[in-house]
């Protein structure tokens, strides 16, 4: 039944994503320094709306007129969940917990309960935390395809560590797309971290290797790599990725620490198969996902952690270098119902 649902609902979702917003990126040098006018939770909330239009109107509809759930409501329920973006088999993981407690669910109020309960299961991977980190210099390489915030992400994790007091140094391995070490320098001053760069057309490990060098040279504390965006289905760029990771581990053992991979919020279910083929290249470690603000696929969140286990380190609704934000699982569910 429920493949047939998705052949069925794919041209409706086609056409709405073809409506949906995209946030443009501003060049770095407009964006304006947040004074937090509202609160992150708030700001989040609002962000998430039409996933949460989705979710919370149509749950709030199947108790119309009937007092317990029943197998057509369940079924209607799974449609609810594939349309925003959960995914199939996180649906289908979803269903099964709740379909156990369907008996205890009587109105609405309850199942969004039950519903954000599980939910948080799901989403309940722990990451270190800036304040864990112990190892020094404690290497980050930031890997993505083209256009999810790699470079922007960078700069304002470069902002929220040396805010904590910590000494931060970014290298400029992406040499290859166009002003993308002038984009990182800007961040760099505003963010108050060094940064190691060389000439446009590099050759990126070659960056990486002087970064390390650099950052032991000078007692530096956290140490931000920035690559080239590429597409993830590109063997070829996928193993200059790899020579990157060899080369920082040659220079310092046990780096590069972490993996940080960013994700764009509103490619929706294509963000697994992103996912899937990094870590399979390059295990992994944490994921940071942008423009959540406005899409209506905010469910993707779940289905990433549900089918990888990874830990979601970050969530960004903004531009602005205080939109990026630790991923609280509390504060998400709450934010999506």
């Amino acid at each position: 039944m429920i493949w047939n649902f998705i052949m069925e609902f794919n041209w409706f979702k086609k056409k709405k994503d073809k409506n949906e917003d995209k946030p443009l990126e501003r060049e770095i040098s407009e964006l304006p320094d947040s004074d937090q006018p509202a609160g992150f939770f708030n700001r989040l909330k609002k962000g998430l709306s039409r996933t949460r239009e989705i979710l919370s109107t149509d749950v709030n509809e199947l108790f119309e007129g009937k007092r317990k759930m029943d197998d057509d409501m369940l079924e209607e329920l799974e449609e609810i969940l594939i349309t925003s973006d959960i995914g199939v088999q996180t649906t289908m993981d979803l269903m099964q917990k709740i379909s156990e407690k369907s008996s205890s669910i009587s109105n609405a109020d309850q199942l969004k309960g039950a519903l954000k309960e599980e939910i948080r299961s799901f989403l309940n991977v722990q990451a270190l935390t800036a304040e864990e980190i112990t190892t020094k210099p404690y290497v980050i390489v930031a890997i993505g395809v083209n256009g999810v915030g790699k470079t922007t992400t960078i700069g304002k994790l470069a902002a929220r560590y040396t805010a904590k007091g910590k000494k931060v140094l970014i290298v400029a391995a992406d040499t290859f797309r166009a002003a993308a070490v002038e984009q990182l320098a800007i961040w760099a001053d505003r963010a108050g971290a060094e940064i190691v760069r060389h000439k446009d057309g590099a050759d990126p490990a070659s960056v990486a290797y002087d970064g390390i060098e650099a950052a032991l040279a000078r007692d530096v504390d956290i140490v931000l790599v920035d690559t080239a965006g590429r597409l993830h289905t590109k063997v070829n760029l996928m193993e200059e990725l790899k020579k990157i990771k060899r080369t920082i581990s040659k220079k310092l053992y046990a780096a590069p620490h972490e993996i940080l991979l960013t994700l764009d919020a509103t490619t929706g279910q294509n963000a697994l198969s992103q996912v899937k083929l990094f870590h399979e290249a390059l295990g992994v470690t944490g994921i940071a996902i942008t423009k959540l603000d406005g899409t209506a696929k905010g469910g993707i969140v779940i289905s990433i952690c549900n089918n990888f286990k990874i830990p979601l380190k970050y969530i960004g609704i903004g531009e602005n270098i205080d939109d990026l934000q630790d991923f609280d699982p509390v504060q998400f569910t709450d934010a999506l119902f």
